[in-house]
């Protein structure tokens, strides 16, 4: 479609829809994740019973934009924008009546399906008004940092909104959003392509596979660290389930004339080296969505005390955006993600010397740093993919959603099982090792519980009960402790594999250079034949 110029005033109304739209998706992901003590209080739930909210909207968001790609190509992108706004208003306004654990489960799961669509179309609506050339340089770079401004959003809104409703606060703000990216997307339509019938019968049975395999990997991912991975029979299912049924999905993709996703393609080693890429990317961001999380909860920082540090999250993820846009260009994607990486590792690096008295205040720099980084990494990311999908084709552009979407969804719940997974394991060994150095024998362990005991002595006469409720508060004292220490321990690994990520990046270049520099010049080919 040829490139219109639109009026100042309506194009910065179509930036300002993909910003909402934008927002608007990722807070769905994030609002749960930032709240999980003060949300199991709300609808009388347990911590580890408030992570199935996680689990039912990530079952059907990880796989369904694969669908929605070829049902927008058949039914026209009109049609496509205002019908799946309209659910997620729907499905907004029912999760204001969630009062317990089983309704809000099922509406997230709802929630889940209804916001599908908003990254896309958060995308399309920032390429609607740029001209050809900026739409992978300054398009792509705002449209991610829209995406990437919901984690310090959602956490800078919560304390306000749980103050005025507690977890009906949340879901209230959330169908205010959806209202508003309602109003815009009819107001704003966008530019339809042509349509195309290119729905196909096997579609309707590879899809459900994937959706299925997509799934259940995300639900084991979110709850295996919860429950214990092999503490449940019905994880090792989920993970039977998942891989059964995309093993029949690929099966059929490879033995169809027109697949839905090309599987020979994304096996290809430049496709595998771009996911491989994107899963590292988002195992080092689990570092500040799920490892500054969890360290804050240890040391009992709750959102409003941190609300400096994601002020300063913030402002860098826009810092990160700008940059971006202002440099990326086709060829810089490795300097690009070199300086990300670089600020990534001297971040996770400076995080992992926290201590016990550590405070918001002291994480500013190292927060801003893997803030910056992260809103630096993924636009490159994403424009070198879709130049590769591109040079392929047109057809191959789904194959490309499914491993940008994949890597981003399930790329992210696994980064956080993993990271999530270190901690407890380097917990227990710290935890070990300390409860080894405290015998009761010891004066000074001795000591140290009466002290801590001295608090209850006003209500417990009983010298038994108060050594008891002592040795009690220094066993959690060792606990948070080993928290702590183990938390260090994750992001220095963090901040290795980003060193690592780097020194491979470094050498892939190189060589990719020696290589061009031993070929011959075109003009000693000619002169040779």
């Amino acid at each position: 479609m040829p490139y219109v110029p639109k009026h100042p005033a309506r194009a910065a109304a179509y930036i300002a829809t993909s910003a909402l739209l934008g927002i608007t998706q990722g807070l769905g992901t994030q609002m749960v994740g930032a709240n999980l003590f003060q949300i199991q209080g709300s609808i009388g739930a347990t911590q580890s019973e408030t992570m199935w909210l996680m689990a039912a909207y990530m079952a059907p968001y990880a796989s369904l934009s694969l669908a929605l790609v070829k049902l927008r190509r058949q039914f026209g992108l009109r049609r496509f924008a205002e019908l799946s706004i309209l659910v997620f208003v729907v499905v907004a306004l029912l999760n204001s009546f969630a009062r317990d654990l089983q309704s809000a489960v099922i509406l997230r799961f709802i929630a889940g399906i209804s916001a599908a669509p908003l990254s896309a179309l958060s995308f399309l609506y920032m390429m609607e008004v740029l001209p050809r050339e900026k739409k992978l340089t300054i398009g792509v770079s705002f449209a991610m940092t829209n995406l990437t401004l919901a984690m310090p959003i959602a956490r800078l809104i919560s304390p306000t909104l749980f103050d005025i409703d507690q977890w009906h606060g949340l879901t209230t703000f959330e169908l205010g959003l959806s209202m508003l990216c309602f109003c815009g997307v009819y107001m704003l339509p966008l530019t339809s392509p042509p349509q195309a019938k290119v729905v196909d019968p096997l579609d309707f049975i590879s899809y459900p596979l994937i959706a299925v395999g997509f799934g259940c990997m995300a639900v084991f991912l979110t709850l295996g660290r919860v429950y214990w991975w092999f503490e449940r029979d019905w994880l090792g299912w989920l993970l039977v389930i998942s891989l059964a049924s995309l093993t029949l999905a690929t099966v059929i993709e490879l033995n169809r004339k027109y697949p839905l996703v090309d599987i020979r393609w994304i096996c290809s080693p430049p496709i595998l080296h771009f996911a491989a890429a994107l899963i590292i990317f988002r195992t080092i961001l689990a570092e500040q969505s799920a490892g500054i999380r969890g360290l804050f909860n240890q040391l009992d920082i709750t959102n409003d005390q941190a609300m400096p540090l994601y002020w300063m999250v913030f402002a860098c993820v826009l810092a990160g955006g700008w940059v971006s846009a202002m440099v990326l260009k086709p060829g810089r994607e490795p300097a690009i993600h070199a300086v990300a990486l670089s600020a990534l590792c001297v971040g996770a690096y400076l995080d992992g010397q926290s201590s016990n008295l550590t405070r918001p205040e002291q994480l500013m720099v190292s927060q801003g740093l893997i803030a910056f980084g992260g809103a630096l990494f993924l636009p490159a990311a994403m424009a070198r993919g879709i130049i590769a999908a591109f040079t392929k084709g047109p057809n191959y552009i789904l194959s490309f959603v499914v491993v940008f979407l994949s890597t981003q969804s399930l790329g992210s719940l696994f980064g956080s099982a993993l990271f999530g997974t270190f901690v407890q394991i380097r917990e227990k060994f710290h935890s070990e090792a300390l409860i080894e150095g405290l015998k009761s024998t010891d004066p000074l362990v001795a000591d140290r519980i009466s002290q801590l005991a001295g608090s209850y002595a006003g209500v417990l006469g009983d010298q038994t009960l108060l050594k008891a409720e002592g040795a009690a508060l220094l066993s959690r004292a060792t606990s948070r402790e080993a928290y702590i220490l183990a938390y260090n321990d994750a992001f220095l690994a963090v901040s290795a594999l980003a060193a690592t990520a780097l020194l491979a990046l470094t050498i892939h270049v190189a060589v990719a250079w020696l290589m061009k520099q031993r070929q011959p010049a075109p003009a000693l080919q000619t002169q040779t034949s």
